[in-house]
């Protein structure tokens, strides 16, 4: 019977992170990560539009991401100077109508409070810096100058699983199907196979699984599968300027080498949690909603043509859509990297780093993560982000 220090249960780009900067930062004990699908075919890494932003609501969220858009301006001296993840910053363009505005001009205060390269302008300033633009029902518009964009997410995956070869880290294929608990400390984990490995630490790093997960210990966390479709589209004209935009509807858009991509158009309320091996993308959704939205923002795009889609699972937290970071309160050993609900891709590093720094000092020193904790999923206390995208 095979005993590790650390159990990671999820090997894509979180719990890849928490292997990462535990080694880092001095942990010398031994890591098991265990994943299913080592071909990541249905990851919510690499399912993602692999995108990164600063316009959030919480300036924790902020921090997050501030933390991996660092790395990403440092890839070589981190991973080698072959690294790259085909980072493009394109920027984001956050659109609000009337109603909107108070919430986008409060969201930029907070981002502008954390140091972030966003510009706020009304209608006219926007059609003048994006002529493309139809700013039919538009106030206003939070645009990223700088700071944000898009990027290559089996590129960044595939550096982080290469740094840790070599380092202590054993690479488990297989799914966990139980796990074992005895009073306020997890103990082991079995495997599909049978097999049963004792831990000293597990750590929930399993994505849209993570609910399932947590039930194994006997804990309840309020994330969910929640499948979200993506479609990219052919069009005449190309705007090599053109941010990630976001339309106040939720629809977004953004370039792609000589295509382009576009989703959003999914009802979170009373939305129902995706089945486990559901990825088959919602054409309708193109049809119905988003290609009329795209054809009144952006005139030229009244003619396109689709020509392929894909889905991926978000990890939803039906709580507030915000991470769930840290250890839980009465069973210390068991430690959540969960719920991101969309933006796990780009502050997995920060919450990898965030939760070594745990483990290693007894603190938060990087990124304070106390207000992700479980204890406002116990108390049923939203902690809402409200630019959830």
């Amino acid at each position: 019977m095979a005993h590790y220090d650390v159990i990671i249960i999820g090997g894509a780009i979180v719990g890849s992170s928490i292997a990462y900067y535990l080694r880092e930062e001095g942990f010398s004990g031994s890591i098991a990560l265990i994943e299913r699908d080592p071909q990541f075919t249905y990851s919510s890494t690499t399912l993602s539009c692999a995108s990164i932003r600063q316009q959030f609501s919480i300036p924790e969220n902020i921090r997050l991401s501030q933390f991996t858009l660092a790395l990403f301006r440092r890839l070589q001296q981190e991973f080698g100077a072959d690294a790259d993840i085909g980072f493009r910053e394109g920027g984001y363009l956050i659109l609000a109508g009337e109603a909107g505005l108070p919430i986008l001009k409060q969201n930029h205060a907070a981002q502008m409070a954390e140091g972030a390269d966003i510009v706020l302008e009304d209608a006219d300033a926007l059609h003048r810096r994006f002529g493309w633009i139809s700013t039919e029902g538009i106030v206003g518009g939070a645009y990223g100058r700088s700071g944000e964009g898009w990027f290559d997410a089996h590129a960044l995956l595939t550096l982080f699983r290469k740094a840790l070869r070599g380092r202590n880290v054993e690479f488990i294929t297989r799914s966990v199907t139980g796990i074992e608990r005895e009073g306020d400390r997890v103990t082991a984990v079995t495997l599909d196979d049978g097999e049963r490995l004792e831990a000293g630490m597990i750590f929930n790093a399993a994505g849209p699984s993570a609910g399932k997960v947590a039930a194994m210990a006997g804990i309840e966390l309020p994330v969910e599968p929640r499948k979200r479709s993506v479609f990219i589209f052919e069009a005449h004209d190309k705007f090599d300027d053109m941010p990630l935009m976001v339309d106040p509807s939720g629809i977004y858009v953004r370039p792609e080498g000589s295509v382009y991509i576009t989703g959003g158009a999914e009802e979170e309320d009373g939305e129902a949690a995706a089945a486990p091996e559901d990825f088959d993308p919602d054409w309708s959704l193109f049809e119905e909603k988003i290609w009329p939205v795209l054809a009144t923002r952006v005139p030229a795009f009244e003619a396109i043509k689709a020509t392929r889609a894909w889905a991926g699972h978000y990890d939803y937290n039906t709580l507030d859509q915000n991470a769930v970071i840290g250890p839980h309160p009465q069973v210390t050993n068991f430690i959540f990297a969960n719920g991101f609900s969309g933006h796990g891709l780009q502050q997995a590093p920060a919450a990898g780093k965030a939760l070594a720094e745990l483990v290693m000092h007894g603190a938060y020193r990087t990124i304070d993560c106390s207000a992700f904790g479980y204890e406002r999923i116990a108390g049923k206390r939203p902690f809402r982000e409200l630019n959830v995208i």
